[in-house]
């Protein structure tokens, strides 16, 4: 492990990201060319002192939930990443493990969607990366290890989760999430992970249990949703869904549905998301 060159490193991958690429805005009042070590932090799900601790070479070894967090915020390839966790003294995950690594291409098709809210998810609906305006529509979404950084396990297990919806939709939405993940553990074969958590999730929800009894089968590539928003109220949305070849990453985006006030509340989220950033700035 070196701390010191550990935070070079990320200094140097950090200088080298312009804002737009991860859908920041720019601003004329930049000192640095690349992105703040607060903005940074934020990608990754961190405080900004911890981060800032981390480029100093200071610190305790970051876990390896952190450095996966860590290469996402940093668009880092995969050469890239094993060299950050080879300077952290962790063991490099492998290709297909927990960890799941974003793909490059996903990462810059998220890149580019700076007007619509977009993120990239796991199969097992663990979210990966958020951008901006994902973040502003529905909250920010743990990026940690364990079952409860799916947002399918926690529709079942954790009641807050459901406020994202109104609750005449939640049938619909725990039948789409218990089909999804059908298809999702019938595609991976013997993986231990996504086994162990259908085997807790029948144990912790008489819903799920029941549901995945029945059977049903269904990837979910396309859906419309109703996202009820602390400011905007319920946001109609059609939900899109690019899958990766192996079908185990997803890059999802939000577009209004026609026809419904939508339009013109996704238009206020991007002020709102905008004045957001503005004030962690100024704080």
């Amino acid at each position: 492990m070196d701390l010191s060159e550990l935070g070079a490193f990320l200094r140097s991958r950090r200088s080298r990201i312009r804002p737009a690429d991860v859908g920041l805005p720019g601003g004329p009042r930049r000192r640095v060319p690349g992105l703040r070590r607060d903005e940074v932090a934020t990608l990754a799900g961190a405080s900004p002192d911890y981060y800032t601790e981390l480029e100093r070479g200071r610190g305790a070894q970051p876990s390896a939930q952190m450095l996966a967090a860590l290469a996402r915020a940093l668009r880092l390839d995969h050469d890239e990443r094993d060299h950050l966790f080879h300077l952290a003294g962790r063991p490099v995950p492998p290709p297909r493990g927990g960890l799941s690594y974003v793909q490059p291409a996903m990462l810059d098709l998220l890149g580019r969607l700076t007007g619509t809210p977009a993120q990239i998810i796991t199969d097992l609906h663990e979210t990966l990366v958020q951008n901006p305006l994902a973040v502003a529509l529905l909250g920010r979404q743990p990026t940690g290890g364990g079952f409860a950084a799916s947002f399918a396990y926690r529709w079942f297990t954790d009641p807050a989760a459901r406020e994202l919806y109104p609750p005449e939709d939640h049938p619909h939405q725990s039948a789409a999430f218990a089909a999804d993940l059908r298809a999702a553990t019938g595609r991976r074969g013997k993986d231990p992970h996504s086994d162990a958590m259908v085997a807790a999730l029948r144990r912790e929800s008489a819903e799920f249990a029941t549901l995945w009894d029945g059977g049903d089968v269904a990837v979910r590539r396309r859906d419309s949703k109703r996202i009820v928003h602390p400011e905007l109220g319920v946001v109609e949305i059609d939900c899109l869904t690019l899958l990766s070849e192996d079908g185990r990453q997803r890059l999802l985006w939000f577009a209004p549905r026609p026809g419904t006030p939508a339009v013109e509340q996704l238009r206020l989220l991007e002020v709102i998301g905008t004045q957001r950033l503005t004030a962690d700035e100024v704080g």
